[in-house]
């Protein structure tokens, strides 16, 4: 019990799951307005609209500061790994979705004047993996508030 307690009162950790959590509602939300259905994938998954990796880092970045000041190792830490992460979601994965929707489209192609195009051991590639520059923006946005909006413990 006195270890679920220091989590809970964990203050960088805190705003860092509630940042990852907020954005990943914020997909489901998202994804409604747009699609018009509800996919409970969203809650889980990596792509769309806000990036759910930036929201993380950015709000570990903002926590830190806050209480360990940006003098702080700590800080210096989450700058780092936050700039990897970023450059990740926007540069490699977003091209890895984009390969991904490419010979997702080829295989189809392919299949469409095959005999037996029910192959039981084919199964589409996912395709949102990465981030767009925008999608990047609104999880930096999120992971910015969700630490100023809960109070350093």
């Amino acid at each position: 019990m006195k270890t679920l307690m220091a989590l809970l009162h964990n203050y960088v950790l805190v705003c860092t799951l509630s940042s990852w959590a907020t954005a990943q509602v914020l997909k489901l939300i998202i994804n409604y307005v747009i699609h018009r259905e509800v996919q409970l994938e969203r809650l889980s998954g990596a792509g769309g609209m806000p990036s759910a990796h930036s929201a993380t880092v950015t709000a570990l970045v903002i926590s830190c500061a806050r209480y360990e000041g940006i003098g702080s190792t700590f800080f210096a830490i989450a700058v780092a790994l936050a700039a990897v992460v970023i450059y990740d979601a926007m540069g490699v994965r977003h091209e890895a979705g984009e390969h991904a929707k490419i010979i997702n489209q080829m295989l189809k192609e392919s299949k469409s004047g095959a005999e037996d195009n029910e192959d039981p051991d084919f199964k589409e590639l996912k395709e949102m993996l990465g981030h767009t520059p925008i999608e990047v923006v609104g999880g930096v946005m999120t992971g910015i508030l969700v630490p100023l909006i809960i109070p350093i413990l």
